[in-house]
C-alpha cells in the first residue's frame, strides 16, 4: 500500500545517490601527490584525519594542511575534489528519479563526509545543481555523524522541517535505525532498484 507522501526527502549520498570505490579515490589522490596508495591510506585513513574532519573535529584548512604534510605533497581543495569524483559513479536513472521526487516534496542530501563533499556532489551530479544548493549537508559541518540520532535533529532544523513529515534513505541499515529513532520515516536503500521502489511507495516517483 502507497504510504503518506513526505514534505521532505533527505539521501544519503554514497552509496545512494552514487556509488563510492574507495581505491579508485585512493589511486587518484596517490597519483596527484606522487605517494603510494598505501601512504594515502595510511595519511587519510589509518591516522583518523578522515574520521576527524567527517566529526567537525578539524575544519577543511587543518584537514588539508595535514593530509599534505603527512603525503609530503600540497594538497589543495581542488586536488581533494577531482580525486573524490574519481571514486564516484552515478548510476542510470538516479539523477532523474531526485528531479521527479523534487516535483513532489522539498529534497535535500545528509552525508557523513566533511565539508568539502557538496563542491564534489555538485561536479559529480551537476544534473541536481542549482536545486540542491544549501540543501547538501555534511557531517562534518554539523558536528555529529549518522546514525546519532542528533545529527537529524539539526537535519530538520536546517530544513525547517518535522520528522514525522520526512523521509530519510541510506545504504546503511545503522544509519536508518539511526534516522527513526529521531521519528523519522526511513528506509534502507542498497541499491538502484531498492532506491526506486521506495520513491515509487511514498508517492514520489
Amino acid at each position: 500500500m502507497m504510504r503518506a507522501r513526505p514534505k521532505l526527502v533527505l539521501f544519503d549520498f554514497d552509496g545512494v545517490l552514487v556509488r563510492y570505490s574507495h581505491e579508485r579515490r585512493v589511486e587518484h589522490l596517490a597519483d596527484a601527490t606522487g605517494c603510494s596508495p598505501l601512504r594515502v591510506v595510511e595519511a587519510l585513513f589509518d591516522s583518523g584525519l578522515e574520521t576527524e574532519y567527517d566529526c567537525g573535529q578539524v575544519d577543511t584548512a587543518q584537514y588539508l594542511a595535514r593530509l599534505g604534510r603527512d603525503l609530503e605533497s600540497p594538497v589543495d581543495e581542488a586536488t581533494w575534489i577531482a580525486s573524490r569524483v574519481a571514486g564516484y559513479h552515478v548510476e542510470a536513472g538516479v539523477a532523474d528519479r531526485v528531479l521527479v521526487a523534487s516535483r513532489r516534496a522539498r529534497v535535500g542530501v545528509l552525508t557523513n563526509n566533511g565539508a568539502l563533499l557538496p563542491e564534489a556532489a555538485r561536479r559529480v551530479l551537476p544534473a541536481l545543481f542549482p536545486m540542491l544548493e544549501g540543501a547538501v549537508l555534511c557531517s562534518g559541518a554539523l558536528g555529529v555523524r549518522k546514525p546519532e540520532p542528533e545529527i537529524f535533529r539539526r537535519a530538520l532544523a536546517h530544513f525547517g522541517a518535522i520528522a514525522q513529515e520526512t523521509l530519510f534513505v541510506d545504504d546503511s541499515p545503522r544509519n536508518v535505525e539511526g534516522a527513526r529513532s529521531a521519528g523519522l520515516h526511513a528506509e534502507h536503500t542498497p541499491d538502484a532498484a531498492t532506491l526506486a521502489s521506495v520513491l515509487q511507495l511514498y508517492d514520489l516517483a
